[in-house]
Formats: structure tokens, C-alpha cells, sequence
């Protein structure tokens, strides 16, 4: 029985944003919208009109009409508005008042916030928005940063999208060989990059990388120097911040085609070259006002905090937060220094919704944080994104009972390909741990088997079977769309296969229990890799799990358990056996592992996925430069490490 830890109140539901549009859209429509069940039904039955009515609730600017909502090509070659002209910049910052604060900025161990407001926003982005225009930039070119979570990637960003030129960022904890791998692929003309960022209390000096950034990407023309941790003399042939936006010009906002490219946004390129993902000014434009307005429900005024580097997705989502004419809380720095310290810094900025990875959750609640202990006054939190990977449900009890009683805590699934989600909570559903609150509005997708049947109440692929304005208009150095093809279309023609596997469950909510890719398929039967790390990572016994399932010649199979033992324990015999006991009892005996291994870490993506699939081809005997990317990894040893206990297991099996 799935345990529900909280229900929105009639009034709750009365006073959100959800409601009103609804209210709006029963006038437009002639037809009633009790919930968002009914909303749901409509916008997939009726894809065109639903994206219109948020085209016309929120009054996107075309500055020239569209003659089609969208063309009748299969996806991936779908389009959307065509003829339309728009430029996403203007949406941004055409709402909230010039005295209101656009972004509150702050860093890790405390200090006085930087408050940026929407007029001093706009007179920024308007002096960098003509620098760039007199530098050469025209509409395609690219800008390309290396930046922390702080005003200048903002900044930089939506002057970048007002010239019409493409923006492609990587967080400066990003080493060399991984930037460039990810930015020379663009050929930018120009860089902007910071000296350092903070982490744990040190000052991280970036200047050897930025320099080796100048040396091989030879298509900068113009380097712009961020004088942010360091007090020192501007590099050679750069250009300062404060020249940048010092200037007087007026905001102009270069209007583009509605599959104009926005920006590039990397997969995590843990085999191979990063997969470079191009977002478009109109499909973003729509995804951020329904995502923002509907399911976040800012209002002009509002703050939200969301806990990312401008490596993440995250980053791109929040930042259509100004949309509605709310603020962006960015704060650079660790989430743990001091323990908690990203709920002392919503408590701090009054914010009304936070979104944050899982671990950030898993973290706070691992470290004894406690906001009401600790005299911390979140009373105007109501709402928690949480993305990245599987909240367990240790982190939904936590929240309840050391942030906030009363609080939608909405898991969300869906990522760097949209730029969005495809399921998450609405203003109407309860929080149940373990549980996704449902598809969202213009999502038509569902579970399907191996035969591509839906099914509903067991596992399948998720799939998405029609299109969606914010995917991808097409994939960098792609001209004939077959990477694209081969990434998402290459199992079902025509239908998005995500790469998840979920359940959809009678109830309407949703289960995600981890990559289809990396799937631990047993004695027939198909096994979530979330579902072992939501059962063993809330013992205190266990910092880390990682589970594999390899297959072995003549039908055998190898379910392996990696355990990275808490400070001070081990894995003996009596731990080992606690483990098999809890697999067996809370989940199912076919649960059980071949073997329990102690290994020293868990390896990760840059934006912090445990390396499931490098790892199972490493088992496999994949040799480590075929089966992952090392530029793109946390902790290079730790996988080297499972690099030579592969090599070992093989020797000894062969």
C-alpha cells in the first residue's frame, strides 16, 4: 500500500495559478475543467489547441503570425509555428517591475546577497547585447561560457539570446579535456570565463584551465574575463565583465524564427563525444511559461531557489522563472558547507519554491539538518522540486518532518532532451512517497512492453507518441538527423523511447525505477536499479550502492551489488547478511545478488548519475576508453577501479 504524507487543501487548490488558467480555459473552450485529469485528456486529445491556449493565456510576442501550429511530419521532424518570429530574451524580461529583485545571489559560507533587480537586469543585458552586436555577433554564432551559478551566466546568457546568437555554457568544475570536448564542437566566436568558483571552503583557481580553453578552441575572437574569485590584473587580450555591461545601449531583442537555436545543451558523454542537444527560442519559450506558471505557480514578486551548477539542465529550466516575473535565487557553492546550507539560504531569501537534485535531499538528511532546530523560517516554501534521480523514501519522510509539514514535495522526470519534464505533480495530487504525481499537460506518453503495447500497472518503456514544441530541433553536426534517430526512434519509428523504465500505475501516478539501458532483466523478470538504492541507502550502515546485472554465456547472469560502506563500518559477514535480508524481505527474493562487493566509491556523470551502463560494459569486457569517457566523470579513480575489478573477475572467469 503506497503511503500518501500529504494532501493539497480545497483552498490550496482554489488560490494556485493552476486553478485560474483552468477557470480561463472552461470560458475559451465552452467545456468544464474539474481538475487536471480533465486538462490532461483535452491537451493529448487536442495537442494544437492546448498549446495555443498557452500561447494565448500568457500572450507570447509574435512579431510576425504564425501560419501553422505545427507541420504534419513525424517526429523528430515535427515543427511548430512556422512563420512565426519571436525571441525567447523578450519573454524573459518584458514582466516584473524595474524596482523588484531578478536575482538574489549568494555563495557559500554566507556574506551579504547581491540583489540584482529587473531594472538593472535589463539595462545589463542591454549593455552586453550591444557589445556583442558591435564584437561581429550575428544570429547563429556562438557564445560560449564557462561559468559558475552567478549573474554573469544569467546575463551573458539572455544578451546571447537577444543578438540571436547560441549559447552553450559548462560549469567551471568541468576540467579542461571535458569543456573542450563539448565547446569546440561548436566553434564559438566568442568565451566568457571566470577565474574560479568556491567549494568547501577553498577558493578553486580555474585560470590554467581557461587558458588552456583560449589555446584550443581557435575560433574565439573575443575572451571576456570574469574577475569573480581572484583579485588580479586582467588576462592578456581580454575583455573585463565591467566593460561588458557598462554600456548605455538601448534593449533590443533580434527577432528569430520559432526553430531559431537557443541554445546547445550537452548530454553527460560518458562514451563517446557529449551529444550536443539544440533547443529552439519558441519551443523553449512555451515549455518555460507552462512549466513555470502552471506547475511551479510563481507569481510575479516570487523567488525560487534552485540548487544547480550551469552544467545541469536545472539551470535552463529555472531560468524561465523570470517569465512569470519571479526572482531566481542562485547560489554558488557546496550544498553542505555548512551542513544545510541551501535551506538556510531559502530561509534566508524568503523563496516560495526550491528545485534540487535528489542527493542534495538524501545529503541534508544524512547529515541531521533540521531547519526548525536550527531556527530556520521556511513558512513560505510551499513547494519542492526534485529531480535528477529517484527521491528514496528516507527523503520524502525527511522533508515532512525536518522542513516543512505542509509542502508538495514533486518528484519529476524528464531532464536535458526537453529542457522540461514529462511527468511530475500538479496543483491536484498528493504526495505519495515513491511515487511521480502524474503526465503533464501536452505530454501524451505512456508504459509500453517489449511488443509496443501500453501497459499500465507493470513495467515498460517510457514513450512519448506525439511531439513537443521544447525537443530537440535537431542534434549539433547532425545535418541528416541519424544521430537523433538512433538516440530516441531507433526501437518504435515515429515514437520518443526515453530510456526509463516506469510503471503507470491505475491511480494515474507513476513509478520510475531506472535506465532501460543499464535494465537487470533476471530469471525473466525486469529489475529497477532504483528500487535497490531506494531500500539499502537508508541504512546507516551504507554511503552508496550500485547495482549491475551482466550476461553470461550459455543464459547464465551476473546480479553484482557494489557497497561503499559508511565512515567507520565495513562490510562483514554481519552487514552482508543484513543486506540480503532487507533485499529479500522489503523487495523480493529474485532481488538478491549473485555477489556483494565493497568498492571504495561510486563514479558518477558530471551532473551526478551513478555510471550504471560504463560500468556493466566494463563487466562486460569492454576495455575503459571504449566504455566511457573519462573528461566526463567525478571521480576518474573510482572507476578505474572498477575498470581493474573487471579486468580481474574476467581474467579469473576466462
Amino acid at each position: 500500500m503506497t503511503e500518501t504524507l500529504w494532501t493539497p487543501s480545497a483552498q490550496r487548490i482554489q488560490a494556485s495559478a493552476m486553478r485560474e488558467y483552468l477557470d480561463w480555459l472552461q470560458v475559451r473552450e465552452e467545456r468544464q475543467f474539474d481538475d487536471h485529469d480533465a486538462l490532461w485528456r483535452w491537451s493529448v486529445e487536442d495537442l494544437d489547441r492546448f498549446w495555443l491556449s498557452v500561447v494565448d493565456y500568457y500572450g507570447v510576442s509574435f512579431s510576425q503570425p504564425w501560419t501553422q501550429v505545427r507541420t504534419t511530419d513525424q517526429m523528430p521532424h515535427t515543427r511548430w509555428f512556422t512563420g512565426a518570429r519571436l525571441n525567447w530574451a523578450e519573454h524573459l524580461l518584458r514582466n516584473g517591475s524595474d524596482d523588484v529583485a531578478a536575482l538574489v545571489c549568494l555563495q557559500e559560507g554566507g556574506g551579504p546577497a547581491r540583489e540584482i533587480t529587473f531594472g538593472a537586469l535589463r539595462r545589463s543585458v542591454a549593455s552586453a547585447a550591444g557589445w556583442l552586436r558591435r564584437a561581429g555577433v550575428r544570429p547563429g554564432d556562438r557564445v560560449a561560457a564557462y561559468l559558475p551559478n552567478t549573474e554573469h551566466a544569467v546575463i551573458a546568457c539572455l544578451a546571447t539570446a537577444a543578438v540571436g546568437a547560441v549559447w552553450a555554457c559548462c560549469s567551471p568544475d568541468f576540467g579542461a579535456e571535458g569543456t573542450i570536448g563539448r565547446l569546440a564542437q561548436l566553434e564559438p566566436t566568442v568565451l566568457i570565463a571566470t577565474d574560479g568558483y568556491h567549494w568547501n571552503g577553498k577558493d578553486i583557481d580555474r585560470s590554467g584551465v581557461v587558458a588552456q580553453l583560449r589555446e584550443q578552441l581557435p575560433t574565439v575572437r573575443h575572451y571576456l574575463h570574469i574577475a569573480y574569485v581572484f583579485d588580479r590584473p586582467d588576462p592578456a587580450g581580454s575583455t573585463s565583465w565591467d566593460e561588458l555591461v557598462s554600456g548605455d545601449d538601448h534593449l533590443e531583442f533580434e527577432q528569430v524564427e520559432f526553430s531559431h537555436p537557443l541554445w546547445v545543451l550537452f548530454t553527460s558523454g560518458t562514451t563517446g563525444l557529449p551529444k550536443g542537444l539544440v533547443h529552439g527560442h519558441g519551443g523553449i519559450t512555451l515549455e518555460g511559461l507552462k512549466w513555470s506558471g502552471l506547475y511551479a505557480g510563481l507569481r510575479p514578486g516570487e523567488r525560487i531557489f534552485t540548487y544547480t551548477s550551469t552544467g545541469w539542465a536545472l539551470w535552463n529550466i529555472q531560468i524561465n522563472a523570470l517569465t512569470q516575473g519571479a526572482g531566481l535565487v542562485l547560489y554558488e557553492g557546496s550544498p553542505g558547507h555548512p551542513p544545510g546550507a541551501v535551506w538556510e539560504v531559502a530561509a534566508r531569501t524568503g523563496a516560495q519554491v526550491m528545485l534540487l537534485g535528489a542527493a542534495v535531499i538524501t545529503a541534508s538528511a544524512n547529515a541531521g539538518v533540521s531547519a526548525a532546530q536550527l531556527g530556520w523560517d521556511l513558512s513560505r516554501l510551499r513547494h519542492v522540486f526534485v529531480s535528477g534521480s529517484a527521491l528514496p523514501p528516507a527523503g520524502y519522510h525527511w522533508v515532512m518532518e525536518h522542513v516543512s509539514p505542509d509542502l508538495r514535495i514533486d518528484s519529476t522526470s524528464g531532464g536535458t532532451d526537453i529542457s522540461g519534464s514529462f511527468i511530475g505533480a500538479n496543483e491536484y495530487t498528493p504526495v505519495q512517497v515513491g511515487r511521480i504525481g502524474g503526465i503533464l499537460a501536452g505530454v501524451d506518453c505512456g508504459a509500453w512492453d517489449d511488443d509496443g503495447r501500453p501497459v499500465v500497472d507493470s513495467v515498460g518503456d517510457l514513450v512519448i507518441t506525439a511531439p513537443m514544441p521544447s525537443m530537440p530541433i535537431y542534434l549539433w553536426n547532425d545535418p541528416d538527423a541519424v544521430r537523433y534517430q538512433e538516440s530516441y526512434f531507433d526501437t518504435w519509428p515515429g515514437v520518443w523511447r526515453h530510456g526509463d523504465w516506469v510503471t503507470m500505475h491505475s491511480d494515474g501516478s507513476i513509478s520510475v525505477h531506472g535506465r532501460s539501458d543499464s535494465t537487470l532483466n533476471r530469471q525473466g523478470v525486469r529489475l529497477g536499479s532504483a528500487d535497490f538504492y531506494d531500500v539499502l541507502e537508508s541504512m546507516p550502515e551504507i554511503t552508496e550502492t550500485l547495482v549491475i546485472g551482466v550476461d553470461l554465456p550459455d543464459d547464465g547472469y551476473w546480479l553484482g551489488l557494489f557497497v561503499v560502506p559508511a565512515p567507520g563500518q565495513a562490510l562483514d559477514d554481519a552487514l552482508e547478511q543484513k543486506i540480503i535480508t532487507t533485499l529479500r524481505t522489503r523487495l523480493t527474493p529474485r532481488h538478491v545478488p549473485d555477489e556483494i562487493v565493497e568498492a571504495p566509491a561510486v563514479p558518477h556523470t558530471l551532473t551526478g548519475k551513478r555510471l550504471e551502463v560504463p560500468i556493466k560494459k566494463l563487466l562486460a569486457g569492454k576495455p575503459l576508453e571504449k566504455a566511457a569517457n573519462i573528461a566526463s566523470v567525478d571521480n576518474p579513480d573510482a572507476l578505474r577501479w572498477y575498470a581493474e575489478f573487471a579486468a580481474n573477475r574476467l581474467q579469473q572467469s576466462g
